[in-house]
């Protein structure tokens, strides 16, 4: 199925008006100083409330996610970034915030219906992960309870960020500008598997982890294009997240908040590699039927 031009132009439209490839860099670099000041800023708020000399063991809290606070303020260090792509349509673009995200009503429609169907085709996985996985459990259910409103605000902001910077700003602006999707489509997805390039926690499945995130961009920046916003790929970053950050971990990191924790490591290649292999058969069943229900559009 070929992408439907009005579609797609529509969405990439607002970026033709000023589609300079230095505009986009200077863009990018603005991103980066917009998380590194919200960054201060935490720090800021942290010395404020535990003391200097307390700031650097509570960063690392923060940069693992091993408690429910550490975890809530790690994904709400991701605004910073969502604030400088916005910073830079606004400043260097001169174009609506809004217009990253495409059009409000099918926003909203494409979220839900990205959502829906990404827990449609995880529930199996679900199952089969408790019946044939010895869990370990993680965080007690009502302190779970306590914090699950500020976890899923948080992934609605880490989500969201990851969404607008790479689907939105990057998917645009390099479509206004270079008509080869190896282009608007591929180097984004590359870059949002390095971003997830972490090897001390990886350890020497790292590679394996940055091509499956990689991949899962690629397919998120297809339904972009196709949908005309970025609804779904929002909708199916936020449940996977939420699956993977909210019930089930492997413990090295990003666990504060998780129910159960899965009874291998993420450094175990030979572990998880059937593991991957399930998400990478996930991933295309739903982007599969994200492309059906994209048919009569």
């Amino acid at each position: 199925m070929q992408l439907k031009p009005l579609v797609f132009d529509r969405y990439v439209a607002p970026a033709r008006l000023r589609p300079q490839v230095w505009r986009l860099i200077l863009g990018l670099g603005l991103i980066l100083v917009c998380y590194s000041l919200w960054m201060g800023l935490l720090a800021g708020a942290i010395v404020l409330m535990r003391g200097a000399s307390e700031m650097q063991v509570t960063l690392g809290a923060i940069g693992t996610g091993d408690s429910p606070m550490s975890l809530i303020f790690l994904l709400l260090t991701f605004l910073g970034m969502g604030l400088g792509a916005c910073a830079a349509v606004r400043w260097l673009h001169h174009r609506p915030i809004a217009s990253l995200f495409g059009p409000r009503a099918i926003v909203r429609h494409d979220f839900l219906l990205g959502m829906g169907i990404f827990l449609l085709v995880a529930l199996p996985g679900v199952i089969w992960i408790f019946v044939s996985h010895d869990l370990t459990p993680g965080v007690a259910f009502t302190v779970w309870l306590l914090f699950l409103p500020l976890a899923l605000i948080g992934l609605l902001i880490q989500t969201g960020a990851e969404e607008v910077v790479f689907r939105g700003y990057m998917q645009q602006q390099l479509a206004a500008r270079f008509a080869s999707r190896w282009v608007w489509m591929v180097l984004p997805s590359v870059l949002f598997g390095l971003l997830h390039y972490a090897p001390t926690e990886m350890g020497e499945s790292v590679w394996l982890i940055v091509f499956v995130t990689g991949f899962f961009g690629l397919l998120m920046a297809d339904l972009t294009a196709r949908s005309g916003s970025l609804g779904l790929a929002w909708g199916l970053h936020f449940a996977n997240n939420t699956l993977a950050i909210l019930i089930f971990t492997t413990g090295e990191a990003l666990d504060g908040l998780a129910l159960f924790r899965l009874p291998f490591s993420v450094r175990d290649t030979d572990a998880i590699l059937p593991m991957l292999a399930a998400d990478i058969a996930g991933m295309l069943v739903v982007w599969g039927l994200c492309r059906l229900a994209l048919r009569g559009r």
